[in-house]
């Protein structure tokens, strides 16, 4: 195929903002009934709405709750687990009112609300064995001061809520065995995250004061630090869950007999993931006794089948199921789960290993071809201590345009938010945005990333603002060194707890060219003080105990860096975030303009934490290319930009 040569950014690309935006939906909570496989879809031509949606063999998908209804919930704000289905039974949260419905897989009659009272959230749904009732958590908004969890039942009948556990200051995955008897759950307390330090809990359900702690905090050996997660019951017996307790988040099997915990395979791979929201899935218990495991290994997914009671203890075979997002769920002799390949958009898909899977739908359909898509590169780069690196490289990638000869392709370095999250490797319209147009992207997975074991999260701890800054640039240098990229042409980009690396980046390096700033953490003080109770204390860890510490607090704040930022920087903020206020992006940008730094400032409204409105991603995605244009030089090509926008680069960049 010739391709034609054109300066990098000016590239006419198929990823089109209208795309990337309004007709992409976001798949999620793939979950098995009988023949039916459901899912989620929030859509942005919608204004965000999140439908729930099912399908049958020989049928197409169909809508199973009404237009009017959002299937979500913010419950430790993050939300996750608004649904579960069990035959034919239906119950979810509705993010319009808060309150719980019912209703039936059909969709033949209106939801019922089960449960409502004004303050009230709930989330991580589990039916009964007996259908009787569903468990719950509920987070309590009613008084004054942080809003406070508890474990409770509500009757399938008449919505009645019996409190099963309350007292910690998080809960969640309520799992109840089998036979009805117990119910398994994780729970944990401040100033721990559920990644640092939790507890697995069982309960008789006839017995109210029977809690026991089966391991984590209280019960873990030596009295280290264990995260737990995922509860999910074998028999009435015998209970699994994924812990930490070896510096690896790896799949464990406990007794309710007492017997000692034992770890079902030894693996070099990490089972598990941060809990930052409801109803994730790493593991599947199968009818034949054998475990299939989503795990991540050195940055990178792929999926396990083990074998436990094998010859050799347990047998771990590779098996080759695409990139599920989570674990694939059993669905008769198939599995359905949600594929996050690099080479196509996400889909809900039933298929086996091996074998070619069906789509039940995708996030869109891509109207270019695989020679538009940019595949990543696992790359290693040396940390400043001596240690290794990953990140996921992304060459400019086109079927239409190539890098005139005499030119490098500038490249965009991104920052994960979280921290205590990854960049992973499936297929990205973020990614796909900037290769399409001659961009290359570095996706970092610095110090304090997921996927690597218990250690390299740690080596964030007290670190937020130092190491993950260092590993950023460490890895810009190393493209920049690698002839691959032009070192002059290098901006950095992150949201939300990106956002603070990237602005930190900018201040403590003279690397980057520019950058952008979506929804960033400016001051760690306001973050400290004002942040919801989820995150409250997460600070305790990466920063220092506030208000102890304050001074590492200010010290880490870009803030207060504004004086040592001498390139421009983008900030896109909406005005309904309650995880990073307004006024962190207003500060900062009144800080770094005292300084005479271009820094116009995009501030959406109705947007919270995360873009969902199919105009914002629109723009947002528009301004932050002519941004880059401005900065770099070029002309980007199909940018129609709104007149309030082109005002914002006109007044720092001028006409």
């Amino acid at each position: 195929m010739n391709r034609q040569p054109a300066p990098c950014g000016t590239w006419r690309s198929p990823v089109t903002a209208s795309l990337t935006a309004g007709k992409t939906v976001t798949l999620s909570g793939v979950a098995v009934s009988g023949e039916s496989v459901l899912w989620l879809e929030r859509r942005p031509a919608e204004k965000g709405r999140t439908a729930l949606v099912a399908w049958q063999e020989g049928a197409q998908p169909h809508d199973v709750t009404p237009p009017d209804v959002d299937v979500a919930t913010s419950v430790h704000e993050y939300g996750g687990g608004a649904f579960a289905v069990a035959g034919r039974a239906i119950v979810f949260s509705n993010r319009r009112d808060g309150g719980v419905y019912t209703l039936d897989l059909d969709g033949s009659e209106e939801p019922r609300r089960l449960a409502f009272a004004e303050g009230m959230r709930y989330a991580s749904f589990s039916f009964s064995p007996d259908g009787t009732c569903v468990y719950v958590v509920r987070e309590d908004h009613r008084g004054e001061g942080e809003p406070q969890d508890a474990l409770v039942a509500i009757s399938l009948n008449d919505g009645t809520e019996t409190i099963i556990a309350q007292g910690a200051d998080f809960y969640s995955t309520p799992t109840p065995s089998p036979d009805g008897s117990h119910l398994a759950w994780i729970e944990w307390d401040h100033p721990a995250m559920p990644w640092t330090n939790s507890r697995l809990c069982i309960m008789r359900l006839d017995d109210p004061h029977s809690r026991k702690v089966l391991a984590g905090e209280g019960v873990s050996p030596a009295g280290k630090p264990e995260s737990l997660t995922e509860p999910q019951w074998a028999d009435e017996q015998t209970l699994f869950a994924i812990s930490d307790r070896d510096g690896w988040w790896t799949l464990w099997r406990f007794a309710l007999a007492g017997d000692e915990p034992e770890s079902v395979c030894e693996v070099e791979a990490e089972i598990g993931q941060p809990h930052w929201v409801f109803g994730q899935r790493s593991y599947s218990l199968l009818p034949d006794g054998r475990i299939l495991a989503l795990a991540v290994n050195d940055g990178q997914t792929q999926m396990l089948m083990l074998t436990p009671g094998a010859a050799s203890g347990c047998d771990v075979t590779p098996v080759t199921m695409g990139l599920p997002e989570q674990c694939p769920l059993p669905f008769g002799d198939r599995f359905a789960w949600l594929d996050g390949s690099p080479d196509r958009a996400a889909s809900v898909v039933v298929g086996a290993p091996g074998q070619t899977s069906h789509v039940l739908r995708t996030a869109t359909i891509l109207p270019f071809g695989k020679d538009d898509i940019a595949l990543p590169e696992s790359v290693r780069f040396p940390l400043a201590d001596g240690a290794e690196g990953q990140a996921f490289f992304y060459p400019p990638t086109s079927a239409q345009y190539c890098v005139p000869e005499g030119e490098l392709p500038p490249m965009i370095v991104t920052a994960h938010g979280g921290p205590t999250a990854r960049a992973s490797e499936g297929f990205s319209f973020k990614v796909q945005w900037w290769t399409s147009r001659g961009f290359a992207v570095l996706d970092v997975n610095y110090s304090g990333s997921t996927g690597f074991g218990r250690a390299y999260r740690e080596r964030l701890d007290g670190q937020w603002g130092v190491r993950d800054v260092e590993d950023c640039i460490a890895a810009a240098s190393h493209m920049a060194a690698s002839g691959r990229i032009d070192p002059k042409r290098i901006v950095m980009r992150g949201s939300s707890a990106g956002g603070l690396t990237v602005l930190s980046a900018l201040a403590n390096s003279d690397i980057f060219a520019a950058a952008a700033s979506l929804y960033g953490v400016t001051d760690l003080r306001t973050l400290a003080e004002e942040t919801h109770k989820f995150e409250a204390r997460y600070l305790d860890s990466l920063v220092g105990p506030w208000p102890e510490a304050e001074a590492v607090y200010r010290a880490r704040s870009p803030l207060f860096m504004a004086d040592r930022i001498q390139v421009p920087v983008l900030f896109l903020q909406g005005l309904d975030d309650a995880v990073v206020p307004p006024e962190q992006a207003r500060s900062m940008v009144a800080a770094l303009k005292r300084n005479g730094i271009a820094c116009p400032l995009v501030e959406f409204v109705g947007e919270g934490h995360g873009f969902r409105g199919e105009d914002t991603l629109r723009r947002a995605f528009q301004i932050e290319l002519a941004f880059y244009g401005r900065v770099l030089g070029f002309e980007p090509a199909d940018v129609q930009l709104p007149e309030e926008d082109k005002v914002a680069l006109d007044e720092v960049f001028g006409a």
